[in-house]
């Protein structure tokens, strides 16, 4: 089991970096889509990590215990989590920018919005 926990301890670390890195993220960056960038694509992929530590540590035991053991429904649940997690993540990113951008907020600091005048609701 050695091998399986340094493997799991290093998805735990990267994850809990990524997530740090988001919440740090959130907390410098000046406008909504900056804060979303960081809010959405840190933590989606501290979450992968973190769940994949959880899926290779459940994965392990559950091939040690055979297929009646507790920890194989644990590790269905895991990537049903993932799986949601990766599809809602990006969907709502997209909601929350285009309710941003229709309601009038501008990005900070910004050079160019091609955007601006054009409709889209195509």
């Amino acid at each position: 089991m050695g091998a399986l926990n340094i493997v799991t301890y290093i998805f735990i670390v990267i994850g809990l970096f990524f997530n740090v890195v988001g919440c740090i993220g959130l907390n410098r960056f000046p406008d909504v889509y900056t804060r979303l960038h960081a809010a959405t694509k840190c933590t989606t992929f501290g979450s992968i990590f973190l769940i994949m530590a959880v899926i290779v540590q459940s994965v392990g035991i559950w091939a040690m215990e055979g297929a009646l053991s507790s920890q194989s429904i644990l590790s269905i649940h895991a990537v049903i989590a993932l799986v949601a997690l990766l599809i809602t993540n990006a969907t709502g990113a997209h909601a929350i920018a285009r309710a941003a951008h229709r309601s009038g907020e501008k990005p900070a600091r910004a050079v160019v919005d091609d955007l601006e005048g054009k409709d889209i609701d195509d």
